[in-house]
């Protein structure tokens, strides 16, 4: 956009550059130099390139702005910068923010954090990739820090890179936020523009080869596959051709069409193959021979499993509890259930002949039915199991949060 709002034929990549102005006031304007030459666009606000709502509070658009951009470049100094404000606090979700890290201390008092760490870390929440550069002398005193910070001296000392003594635990421990996520973690150290420059420059050249070596591999791997599927049914065709008799081309198109079925019956663990193939029974007669007495998926487990209903998350998962209470556990959604269950009503249609070639066929075959898990634990005991875990993890919860209000 230039200006912003007036859409431009073409839009470079978006780079926001977070940091405090004033100490890193020549830095920042290098750096803006450098990212229009290489033909992007600067999101920085001492230049004008943000929106600032005059209905909101300037960090609030600070924090909303982050969200548009495509790669952040955050430059630590000696500076903390001004507290944030509680409506931009209010934009971010800390309880996800708390799983981005090993080390969330710099989380646990929000009221702590500055505008310029709020940008960072609705950067990470957004997924944007973040680019740290941590000042040399800042990083040797971070050293400091960790080897130092439980002792009751730490308090006391007086680090020659901050410039005020009581942001310096708010500088360093967020900068452990960062070192310890679970990606994207990588922090480099500068003493002068140039390491920057030179940084940047190789990570993002690196970054572009990856992306365009990814794309020609999916590429290949695309028609290879079409290459494989064109082959398979091309063999298909040949030999559902080669078959003289009906009969003999049904039970060809039974083994493709019903392999996943005879392999989801063989797995349940039938005693006699022979009701597979002998009359004709329904779905809930087979599901009466399994043994099987209820059914249930994670949509109907008790309320005290709230934490397990979200883990399936929206797939859900089929529970098949036996008669002596073990159980199947199958690792789909009911609607893949429900599709099983039409398929037998469609293999059961087939003569008994045809079923019988069919199923000796694909007895053969190595079963693939690897979500579908027996369990010889009882139900009952399994809930239980997952009922003391839930109560696990909210005692931690629960402790997490009387340490932040300590």
């Amino acid at each position: 956009m230039h200006p912003r709002g007036v859409p431009s034929l073409w839009s470079g990549l978006r780079v926001f550059v977070s940091s405090t102005c004033y100490d890193l006031s020549v830095i920042r304007s290098q750096l803006r130099i450098f990212i229009q030459g290489l033909g992007h666009e600067p999101l920085m606000s001492d230049y004008s390139d943000l929106l600032y709502d005059p209905r909101i509070h300037t960090h609030t658009s600070c924090v909303d702005e982050v969200a548009s951009a495509d790669v952040v470049v955050l430059i630590v100094g000696s500076r903390f910068g001004g507290k944030t404000v509680p409506e931009a606090l209010a934009k971010l979700d800390f309880d996800s923010l708390k799983k981005e890290s090993k080390s969330i201390e710099s989380l646990k008092k929000q009221d702590n954090l500055s505008v310029t760490q709020l940008e960072i870390l609705k950067a990470v929440e957004s997924g944007i990739p973040v680019f740290t550069f941590v000042d040399s002398a800042v990083w040797h005193d971070h050293s400091l820090y960790e080897k130092n910070k439980d002792k009751p001296i730490i308090s006391e000392i007086s680090f020659p890179s901050i410039e005020k003594p009581e942001t310096a635990s708010f500088i360093f421990e967020f900068i452990n936020f960062l070192r310890y996520r679970a990606r994207g973690n990588s922090v480099f150290t500068f003493s002068k523009f140039q390491d920057i420059e030179d940084a940047l420059r190789k990570q993002w050249s690196a970054l572009f080869q990856k992306l365009i070596k990814e794309q020609r591999n999916r590429a290949f791997e695309a028609k290879r596959i079409d290459s494989l599927t064109e082959q398979f049914e091309d063999l298909k065709t040949a030999i559902l051709t080669s078959i003289g008799t009906k009969n003999e081309r049904d039970v060809a198109r039974g083994v493709v069409r019903f392999r996943r079925l005879i392999d989801f019956v063989r797995s349940l663990g039938l005693r006699d193959h022979n009701f597979l193939i002998r009359d004709r029974h329904s779905w809930n007669d087979l599901l009466r021979y399994a043994e099987i007495d209820k059914m249930m998926d994670t949509s109907e487990l008790p309320e005290e499993l709230s934490y397990q209903r979200r883990n399936f998350g929206p797939s859900r998962r089929m529970f098949l509890i036996k008669a002596d209470r073990t159980f199947f556990e199958l690792r789909t959604s009911p609607d893949f259930f429900h599709s099983l269950s039409l398929e037998w009503e469609a293999f059961m249609e087939l003569g008994e002949d045809t079923r019988e070639i069919i199923v000796d066929a694909l007895s053969d075959m190595r079963p693939t039915m690897g979500f579908l898990r027996y369990v010889r634990e009882p139900f009952d005991h399994y809930i239980d199991k997952w009922i003391h875990q839930e109560q696990l993890i909210k005692s931690r919860d629960d402790e997490g949060d009387s340490d932040e209000n300590a």
